[in-house]
Protein backbone atom coordinates (compact mmCIF):
# COMPACT_ATOMS: atom_id res chain seq x y z
CA UNK A 1 0.00 0.00 0.00
CA UNK A 2 1.42 3.69 -0.81
CA UNK A 3 0.80 6.40 1.28
CA UNK A 4 -2.46 7.73 -0.61
CA UNK A 5 -3.96 4.18 0.27
CA UNK A 6 -3.91 5.97 3.98
CA UNK A 7 -4.84 9.09 2.99
CA UNK A 8 -1.80 10.70 2.18
CA UNK A 9 -1.46 11.63 -1.43
CA UNK A 10 -1.04 15.35 -2.09
CA UNK A 11 -3.82 17.11 -3.99
CA UNK A 12 -4.52 20.56 -5.60
CA UNK A 13 -4.42 23.54 -3.07
CA UNK A 14 -7.37 23.39 -0.57
CA UNK A 15 -10.10 26.71 -1.45
CA UNK A 16 -10.75 26.12 2.56
CA UNK A 17 -7.49 25.82 4.41
CA UNK A 18 -7.32 23.93 7.66
CA UNK A 19 -4.79 23.83 10.69
CA UNK A 20 -4.74 22.77 14.02
CA UNK A 21 -2.76 25.67 15.09
CA UNK A 22 -5.17 28.47 16.61
CA UNK A 23 -3.78 31.41 13.84
CA UNK A 24 -2.03 31.04 10.15
CA UNK A 25 1.53 32.75 10.48
CA UNK A 26 1.30 35.77 8.46
CA UNK A 27 -2.02 35.55 8.16
CA UNK A 28 -4.93 37.74 9.83
CA UNK A 29 -8.29 36.88 10.53
CA UNK A 30 -10.74 39.10 9.45
CA UNK A 31 -13.94 37.50 10.84
CA UNK A 32 -14.79 34.27 12.96
CA UNK A 33 -18.01 32.34 11.64
CA UNK A 34 -18.00 29.98 14.92
CA UNK A 35 -17.90 26.09 15.13
CA UNK A 36 -18.18 24.14 12.39
CA UNK A 37 -17.68 19.48 12.33
CA UNK A 38 -18.09 16.60 10.14
CA UNK A 39 -19.50 13.40 12.01
CA UNK A 40 -19.64 10.23 10.63
CA UNK A 41 -20.44 7.21 12.50
CA UNK A 42 -19.10 3.26 10.67
CA UNK A 43 -20.57 0.25 11.77
CA UNK A 44 -17.59 -2.77 11.84
CA UNK A 45 -18.58 -5.31 9.01
CA UNK A 46 -18.12 -9.23 10.51
CA UNK A 47 -15.12 -10.13 8.25
CA UNK A 48 -12.93 -7.25 9.52
CA UNK A 49 -13.78 -8.00 13.17
CA UNK A 50 -12.65 -11.71 12.64
CA UNK A 51 -9.46 -10.60 10.83
CA UNK A 52 -8.79 -7.59 13.32
CA UNK A 53 -9.22 -10.69 16.23
CA UNK A 54 -6.76 -13.07 14.31
CA UNK A 55 -4.65 -10.30 13.74
CA UNK A 56 -4.64 -8.92 17.28
CA UNK A 57 -3.40 -12.68 18.41
CA UNK A 58 -0.64 -13.16 15.86
CA UNK A 59 0.44 -9.29 16.05
CA UNK A 60 1.05 -6.29 13.20
CA UNK A 61 -0.55 -3.91 11.53
CA UNK A 62 -4.68 -4.13 11.06
CA UNK A 63 -4.00 -3.10 7.42
CA UNK A 64 -7.96 -3.18 6.63
CA UNK A 65 -9.27 -1.29 9.81
CA UNK A 66 -6.50 1.22 9.33
CA UNK A 67 -7.52 1.82 5.69
CA UNK A 68 -11.20 1.92 7.15
CA UNK A 69 -10.72 4.54 10.23
CA UNK A 70 -8.77 6.82 7.35
CA UNK A 71 -11.73 6.63 5.02
CA UNK A 72 -13.72 7.74 8.04
CA UNK A 73 -11.17 10.29 9.12
CA UNK A 74 -11.31 11.78 5.67
CA UNK A 75 -15.25 12.03 5.24
CA UNK A 76 -15.46 13.87 8.72
CA UNK A 77 -12.92 16.33 7.51
CA UNK A 78 -14.91 16.65 4.10
CA UNK A 79 -18.17 17.08 5.37
CA UNK A 80 -16.21 19.75 8.29
CA UNK A 81 -14.79 21.83 4.95
CA UNK A 82 -17.69 21.73 3.05
CA UNK A 83 -19.88 23.08 6.69
CA UNK A 84 -16.89 26.22 6.62
CA UNK A 85 -17.50 26.92 2.80
CA UNK A 86 -21.06 27.32 3.00
CA UNK A 87 -20.20 29.74 5.95
CA UNK A 88 -18.25 31.99 3.66
CA UNK A 89 -15.12 30.50 5.42
CA UNK A 90 -11.82 30.27 3.96
CA UNK A 91 -10.08 28.32 6.47
CA UNK A 92 -10.89 26.28 9.84
CA UNK A 93 -7.97 27.16 13.04
CA UNK A 94 -7.77 24.64 15.68
CA UNK A 95 -8.76 21.48 13.96
CA UNK A 96 -9.02 18.57 15.67
CA UNK A 97 -10.26 15.02 15.57
CA UNK A 98 -12.45 13.41 18.46
CA UNK A 99 -12.97 9.54 17.78
CA UNK A 100 -15.37 7.29 20.14
CA UNK A 101 -16.80 4.24 20.38
CA UNK A 102 -20.97 4.46 19.35
CA UNK A 103 -22.92 1.76 21.72
CA UNK A 104 -20.73 -0.90 20.09
CA UNK A 105 -21.88 -0.58 16.92
CA UNK A 106 -18.98 1.32 15.72
CA UNK A 107 -16.93 4.31 15.53
CA UNK A 108 -18.10 7.69 15.43
CA UNK A 109 -15.47 10.08 14.19
CA UNK A 110 -15.93 14.17 14.88
CA UNK A 111 -13.41 16.47 12.77
CA UNK A 112 -14.56 19.88 14.38
CA UNK A 113 -12.41 23.72 14.39
CA UNK A 114 -13.22 27.42 14.20
CA UNK A 115 -14.53 28.53 10.75
CA UNK A 116 -12.70 32.36 10.03
CA UNK A 117 -12.04 34.41 7.06
CA UNK A 118 -8.35 34.84 6.15
CA UNK A 119 -7.44 38.60 5.00
CA UNK A 120 -6.04 37.72 1.36
CA UNK A 121 -2.83 38.41 0.85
Amino acid sequence: MGLEDYGGGQGPEPDVLVVTANDVPGRRVERVLGEVFGLTVRSRHLGSQIGAGLKSMIGGELKGLTKTLVQTRNQAMERLVEQARARGANAVVAFRFDVTEAADLGTEVCAYGTAVVLAQE
